[in-house]
């Protein structure tokens, strides 16, 4: 009995062994697949229309794809001429939240702050585009203390001495789109939330100094997410910048963590944001269940963030929301 047991025993184990190795193959084939086909779509993102001669551009951007990165598409390389409509909206853009800037202070509702924005835009001929987009019922995010992004202006939501506050605003001008936002402090705060504030801003300029002309996305996450762990603070992983200007989210996702020589190529014409949302405590967020909107952090622990648009140049990144 015990002999029969022991060789029952080993058929078992034999079989356990066999079907884990059966799993791990179709797990590998499945890896393998996946990736086949990501490597199609990389090949395949970068085109030459037929009988066109290759221009030094397009000798370079192959050479890269060829190497089995991950490179844009011509679609993502402005124009000129939509590079300048973009530059027009972005100094929209900064003048809406130079406006801000004048007039938050404590005692004021986020309303407020959201019509100070509806009506400046609006008067300059601009729309705003966060206002109806998906289901958005307000013109511009307001974003406090613990809410990492998409926070809904509120007349019930009044800014109080301390707080830490982020306005982001999108504008359209001519159909073209600008993205940009900034914090700002409420009277006296926290050293705490001080910090966050200008960690967050060299979060941002970090970005901006390691993202060069055929550089990778994931170059300008790893440096930001080295900047911000130096100080004692992590980067949220769950939202990311993104392309803009001819539409309002375009390619590529820019995520403010990662590994250099990652992610997507930055070929100059690219327009995108930078937008590192840096938290004191985790990275981790959650959706508020009532709205459908407002990121908070999971800790509940303060967030800040500072957001430009760029345009990627010969020489390097050029700030349309100044």
């Amino acid at each position: 009995m015990k002999i029969e047991f022991y060789i029952n025993l080993q058929a078992a184990s034999f079989f356990y062994v066999l079907k884990a190795y059966f799993e791990f193959f179709l797990l590998t084939l499945h890896d393998f697949y996946i990736d086949l086909i990501i490597m199609i779509r990389i090949k395949n993102n970068w085109r030459v229309p037929k009988g066109q001669e290759l221009t030094e551009l397009d000798k370079k951007v192959l050479y890269y794809q060829n190497k089995g990165h991950l490179v844009p598409t011509r679609q993502l390389i402005k124009t000129p001429e939509q590079i300048e409509g973009i530059r027009r909206s972005g100094m929209l853009n900064t003048a809406v939240l130079d406006k801000v800037a004048e007039e938050i202070h404590a005692g004021m509702s986020t309303a407020e702050i959201d019509k100070i924005v509806y009506d400046y835009t609006t008067q300059h001929g601009g729309v705003c585009a966060c206002l109806g987009y998906e289901g958005f019922p307000k013109s511009v995010c307001t974003s406090i203390n613990e809410v990492v992004c998409h926070g809904i202006p509120s007349e019930e939501e009044i800014l109080e001495e301390g707080d830490i506050v982020n306005v982001d605003c999108t504008t359209i001008l001519d159909g073209y789109y600008a993205d940009a936002s900034r914090m700002f402090i409420i009277g006296k705060t926290t050293p705490q939330k001080e910090k966050l504030v200008r960690v967050a801003k060299e979060c941002l300029e970090v970005g901006m100094e390691a993202a060069k002309p055929f550089s990778f996305v994931g170059d300008l996450g790893h440096a930001i997410e080295k900047h911000a762990k130096k100080n004692g603070f992590s980067v949220v992983r769950d939202l990311c910048g993104h392309g803009v200007g001819v539409e309002f989210h375009e390619e590529p996702d820019v995520v403010h963590y990662g590994r250099k020589g990652t992610g997507m190529l930055l070929v100059p014409g690219m327009v995108f944001t930078i937008e590192p949302m840096i938290n004191m405590g985790t990275w981790e967020v959650f959706i508020d269940e009532e709205d459908g909107w407002t990121v908070v952090t999971e800790d509940e622990l303060p967030s800040a963030q500072w957001e430009h648009t760029f345009v990627m140049t010969e020489n390097g990144l050029e700030i349309l929301t100044y």
